[in-house]
């Protein structure tokens, strides 16, 4: 856990879990290679100029990350950058920020086809959706909730009904072999810009809400860390684990080149 490429302090560390005020990326680190890593330094700068107001280098950020990988790179690993000020307080919110970049690294999810999810359908619309804030408290209730009713995670639903995202994912569907994407704000995550990008006229967008579902031959859930998931069922809306589009889709992904850290 690095701040800015120096061992973090527990005090530094207190100011984020406290003040609890940033943005993150979250990439899985293969061979010291990151698919869509481009897209992760574009999101990070984006949300520094929109929450902090200021500048970041993106150069300086990736020269954290490969100092960050202790190993010589053989093993998967999931690292989050995470930017924020720590010199921020609940009392000094509005001053000009000074943003510092930790990244923290955890164990990569087992390799292969990651476990079908089941969803549970819930209302719920995230502060400033376009931007991966750290402010989780509210996805992460009805994820808990969801879990503890027997889902796996939570499909989020506008006030309007229309869907939009999973939790910490976004999600997807298939229809006559089409891949069609809920139209509605959402945080588009790298994974499900890096398959927009390699399909192309395959894919449309459309507003969707749950009297839609059944007319969809599959669904599926994308993030960096897993790639490709099959979504099973939403409530009581049910598909098959194994849809030929779907492990299209993870072929795919698994191909799409990975850029040098």
């Amino acid at each position: 856990m690095e701040l800015n490429g120096e061992p973090a302090t527990l005090e530094q560390i207190k100011a984020l879990a406290l003040t609890n005020f940033g943005h993150f990326t979250s990439m899985l680190v293969e061979g010291k290679r990151v698919r869509g890593l481009s897209l992760h330094m574009e999101r990070l700068a984006r949300d520094s100029r929109q929450i902090f107001n200021a500048e970041l280098d993106v150069d300086q950020v990736r020269h954290y990350i490969r100092q960050a990988l202790v190993d010589d790179g053989t093993q998967p690993v999931v690292v989050r950058v995470t930017v924020y000020d720590p010199a921020l307080d609940l009392g000094t919110i509005g001053t000009d920020a000074a943003p510092k970049v930790l990244v923290t690294t955890r164990s990569a999810p087992p390799q292969g086809e990651p476990k079908p999810w089941r969803l549970q359908a819930v209302s719920y619309r995230r502060e400033i959706p376009a931007v991966k804030h750290i402010g989780l408290f509210g996805a992460l209730r009805l994820r808990r909730v969801a879990q503890r009713d027997g889902f796996d995670d939570v499909l989020f639903l506008n006030p309007d009904g229309t869907i939009s995202e999973v939790a910490t994912s976004n999600i997807g569907f298939v229809r006559d072999g089409q891949i069609v994407w809920p139209r509605a704000e959402y945080l588009a995550g790298i994974t499900m810009t890096l398959l927009h990008q390699a399909l192309d006229e395959q894919v449309v967008t459309e507003p969707l809400t749950p009297a839609d579902l059944g007319d969809m031959d599959a669904a599926f859930a994308t993030n960096a860390a897993t790639g490709v998931r099959s979504v099973i069922a939403v409530d009581g809306h049910q598909w098959p684990s194994d849809h030929k589009v779907v492990r299209e889709l993870r072929e795919l992904y698994a191909d799409i080149p990975a850029e040098l850290l």
